[in-house]
């Protein structure tokens, strides 16, 4: 037990950051739904290395009067005009947060004007927007990270470190979760619940992030799925409420994970060994409180960290590496293996067999 011993700082540290002494990356944030607004801006605010710039809304009222509390705001835009190249100048760096189905267009427009690219998760509501956004990205030669959060975060980083080292021996079962009340939080309007603009929901929107942690976590990508998915409320009619699916890394790996948009605030992440079992406690949601336990034989560690802004991170995480010039860990190609088993758990879903997928 005495070679994985843990230290809180260990929990709260950037084992990515990297003295730059440039000046902090200008953003251009393009939509302002609740989310931009209410977690993404504030975090950049405080952020080290970014600041928001130019902000790109569907409504000029609404660009306006987000601006009017924002000092480093210097250009407001619409769609159109931020697609034509209006106030390229004003920003170095994107930003896309809109619904899902729209993710290309904007990823698309920030490649031709040459822009890096955080473009929110997932890439896109199907598999060929998620290609295309991808594409432009490489053929204009831009940088493109996917917001991942979770895997900017110290503590899934961490968990990453103990795995690779063998804490828990050899990993054979993984158990993840992730539920809210999306009907109280966005309401019946949100486009989350139309299939058009997000492509599903409970697999896509919140089932990705146990998902794409327990990759992270396991440097692995599951070789075929299963998934079955059910709605109860008419609210949900056309996309999933609820969802349950397993993912075969190998003979001896298996994973198992739930998720609902219909249910009690809570996420986990289980990783059981050979030797032992690391358990993550509220690792999804950026305000909730966190816990690293970590249990070998006769032994149980147990930390509770100063929870770190999730989002400051990661826009930290992506500004830090944009100054040094340094790749990003969860990139487009990242983010396509996940939109690969996306499509996969969905196709099973809705054949109720398994599926392989070539990650």
């Amino acid at each position: 037990m005495s070679d994985f011993d843990l230290d809180i700082d260990d929990l709260t540290a950037r084992d990515w950051e990297g003295e730059t002494d440039a000046e902090p990356v200008r953003f251009a944030l393009v939509g302002l739904g609740w989310w931009t607004r209410e977690q993404a801006i504030p975090a950049m605010v405080d952020a080290d290395y970014a600041e928001p710039t130019v902000l790109v809304s569907g409504s000029p009222e609404k660009a306006e009067d987000v601006a009017a509390d924002l000092d480093t705001v210097t250009a407001t835009l619409d769609y159109d005009e931020y697609a034509d190249g209006d106030a390229t100048d004003d920003y170095d760096a994107v930003y896309v947060c809109t619904p899902n189905a729209l993710h290309p267009e904007h990823v698309e427009a920030a490649a031709d004007h040459g822009k890096a690219v955080l473009c929110e998760k997932p890439l896109a509501a199907d598999l060929e927007g998620a290609e295309t956004a991808v594409d432009a990205c490489r053929s204009a030669d831009v940088p493109l990270m996917v917001a991942y959060r979770v895997l900017t975060s110290p503590l899934a980083r961490r968990a990453r470190e103990l795995v690779r080292d063998g804490a828990i021996g050899e990993v054979v079962s993984v158990l993840g979760h992730m539920s809210d009340t999306i009907l109280d939080s966005a309401g019946p309007d949100s486009w989350r619940l139309d299939p058009e603009l997000s492509g599903g929901t409970t697999i896509n929107d919140i089932g990705i992030y146990p998902l794409s942690t327990m990759r992270f976590v396991l440097d692995a990508d599951p070789r075929a799925v299963q998934a079955t998915t059910t709605a109860a409320q008419e609210a949900f009619e056309g996309v999933d409420e609820h969802t349950a699916f397993t993912l075969e890394f190998s003979d001896s790996l298996l994973a198992a994970c739930t998720a609902s948009h219909s249910a009690e605030v809570v996420s986990s992440l289980r990783f059981v060994g050979t030797e032992g079992e690391l358990t993550l406690e509220g690792p999804f949601f950026p305000d909730s409180e966190k816990t690293l336990r970590l249990s070998t034989g006769d032994t149980e560690s147990e930390f509770r960290p100063d929870t770190a802004n999730q989002m400051r991170e990661e826009f930290d995480y992506f500004a830090n590496h944009l100054q040094r010039d340094e790749p990003f860990e969860p990139d487009g190609e990242t983010g396509l293996v996940d939109m690969r088993l996306i499509e996969a758990l969905y196709e099973s879903a809705e054949s109720g067999e398994r599926v392989e997928v070539d990650a």
